[in-house]
């Protein structure tokens, strides 16, 4: 493990209960791949009321996770530091698998490109080997 949920507090500004990232698995040497992973419990906030008799873990929660991981990757970057990174799109989102208690999502995010302080990049998260979300996002780097 690079990165547990306390060294993660320090990089980005996300708290309980939005804090959707557990821990990062690793970076790649060149700063493009992270990997973190989300593990899933019955008593999160949103299986309150998404689904109280079916908890299924909302996509949208997903894709923010997936959004998570990826600051985790851009804001520990040297030039990033200190900064807040806004959520800014996202394309071909694809939900393939429930994801319910018990889970551990896998999150991958591959930055593809930046153009002008947007940062581009790929998603996917997996419970174990299984595809359940794919798409990309983009992220603003600010102050």
């Amino acid at each position: 493990m690079l990165y547990n949920s306390n060294d993660i507090q320090k990089i980005i500004p996300h708290r309980y209960p939005f804090l959707l990232v557990d821990c990062v698995e690793s970076i790649s040497e060149d700063g493009k791949m992270i990997v973190g992973r989300k593990c899933v419990t019955a008593n999160e906030m949103q299986f309150l009321g998404h689904f109280p008799d079916k908890h299924v873990m909302p996509g949208v929660l997903i894709i923010e996770a997936l959004a998570q991981t990826g600051c985790v990757l851009l804001l520990s970057k040297e030039e990033n530091k200190g900064k807040i990174a806004f959520f800014a799109g996202i394309n071909k989102a694809r939900f393939r698998k429930q994801v319910i208690p018990g889970d551990v999502l896998t999150m991958t995010v591959t930055l593809t490109k930046e153009k002008g302080g947007i940062y581009f990049a790929t998603i996917e998260a997996r419970v174990e080997n299984e595809i359940a979300v794919t798409g990309e996002i983009m992220c603003a780097v600010g102050d």
